[in-house]
């Protein structure tokens, strides 16, 4: 787990630096919008463990500008938590309301609230059983990131939470996620 974040954090510098060359400093266009398609991939944490450690996606995400230094985010798409000899994967669509708000011209602090649609069963076994069943849960997203007029790099940990049990068992989750994306202005 710790190689991966360390492996997460070094794309993520190169990639910053790959890009950096076509960058001015970012502002946000004030009350226009600006769509961009990310690529995700990461780790996951908490009970998803026994289940996948690592999960793949991709998103698609809305931002409007309120200021020149912040925005408001819209962000839906597909996660897929791979799965691993044991557990079947399993599929999740988030839908998530948050914001940006840039300290210095490229970097920004976001945050994202929202729920996650489970696809298919936790944790299912292949022909043992049904796991626990699917649900919709609570999600909850702190992050960082460093945008260009094209390009935006954000480094999150993202959190699935749900007050039902199965068994006695909490089904809640977490992510330490990468997304690349690339953004359009509308």
């Amino acid at each position: 787990m710790k190689q991966l974040l360390k492996l997460i954090i070094a794309a993520t510098v190169v990639a910053t630096g790959f890009f950096a060359g076509d960058v001015k400093a970012q502002t946000i266009p004030v009350n226009a919008f600006r769509f961009g398609l990310g690529a995700e991939s990461g780790i996951t944490t908490g009970a998803m463990n026994y289940a996948s450690n690592v999960y793949v996606g991709g998103t698609a995400r809305l931002q409007y500008g309120v200021s020149k230094n912040f925005s408001l985010t819209l962000t839906s798409g597909y996660y897929n938590f791979l799965g691993n000899t044991y557990h079947n994967s399993m599929g999740m669509i988030p839908v998530k309301l948050g914001f940006k708000f840039f300290v210095v011209p490229g970097f920004y602090f976001s945050g994202e609230a929202g729920a996650g649609f489970e696809l298919q069963n936790f944790g299912v076994n292949p022909n043992l059983d049904n796991g626990i069943p699917k649900s919709t849960k609570l999600i909850l997203s702190p992050g960082l990131g460093y945008a260009t007029k094209s390009w935006d790099f954000g480094l999150r940990y993202e959190n699935f939470s749900s007050s039902k049990t199965f068994a006695g068992e909490n089904n809640s989750y977490g992510l330490i996620g990468l997304r690349v994306a690339y953004n359009f202005g509308l």
